[in-house]
């Protein structure tokens, strides 16, 4: 069988590269995509052996360009896409600059439309894709000095209610997955006291794994997952449940 073809936005660093890494072993041909630290993307590259490639998110025209060369240089149109990208600009709503808001609105959910919009209509025609976008658990509680992102990653569940609505009878599934706390580098960062903090308020008492969430993806683009869609699998050690 034709190897699937999969592009991780956000895919050479934390749960990005993690992902990338899980879907290639899985078997299929991934394209990580990048918007900075060429550096670290030649070495993930390099060490990874996943191809990776540069463009800006959110920019429509630039991820038409980007999917139009993955589906080129890979041999073939795009099977699943992983919306993962994301940043923070925190402060409380009271500080917060319009910039703020819109570069986080840009990139953490715009940017989900963006991609998928040129992934879409091949998917149908060959009745097959996945698409898996990750949110965030923070999207589901909200978090003070966050409602940028959990404003944006809240309209990600919304996004991947309705198009899994309209893609069921195509053969197209759309889920979301809701991280909590992960051991990424920025995470692993915070004071110890926060720390201490953090871990009081997971069940299970620690943090998630990267590696823990990308399983979680190469299940849902699995053929075994066929009959899922429009669900969200949170991966948060039990910090919120609903």
């Amino acid at each position: 069988m034709t190897q699937r073809i999969a592009i991780v936005t956000g895919g050479t660093r934390g749960i990005g590269a993690a992902i990338s890494i899980a879907l290639k072993s899985a078997g299929y041909k991934v394209a990580a995509n990048y918007a900075s630290r060429d550096d670290v993307a030649k070495e993930f590259a390099k060490v990874t052996g996943v191809a990776t490639y540069k463009w800006d998110i959110t920019d429509v025209e630039a991820c038409r360009q980007g999917v139009e060369m993955v589906s080129k240089e890979l041999g073939g149109p795009v099977d699943i896409l992983v919306n993962n990208a994301g940043i923070t600009r925190d402060s409380a709503m009271h500080k917060m600059t319009p910039e703020s808001w819109q570069d986080v609105i840009d990139t953490n959910l715009t940017s989900v439309f963006n991609m998928t919009r040129w992934v879409l209509d091949s998917m149908r025609e060959r009745k097959y894709g996945r698409i898996i976008n990750i949110s965030s658990m923070n999207g589901q509680l909200g978090q003070f000095g966050q409602t940028n992102y959990s404003a944006a990653k809240a309209g990600i569940f919304g996004f991947t209610k309705a198009l899994a609505r309209e893609t069921a009878s195509r053969g197209v599934t759309v889920n979301a997955i809701a991280p909590g706390y992960i051991a990424t580098d920025m995470v692993k960062a915070v004071k110890e006291d926060v720390m201490k903090i953090i871990l009081s308020g997971i069940p299970v008492g620690r943090l998630g794994e990267p590696e823990e969430v990308a399983r979680c993806v190469v299940f849902l683009a699995a053929d075994d997952a066929a009959f899922i869609t429009g669900s969200t699998l949170s991966v948060n050690g039990g910090q919120y449940m609903d």
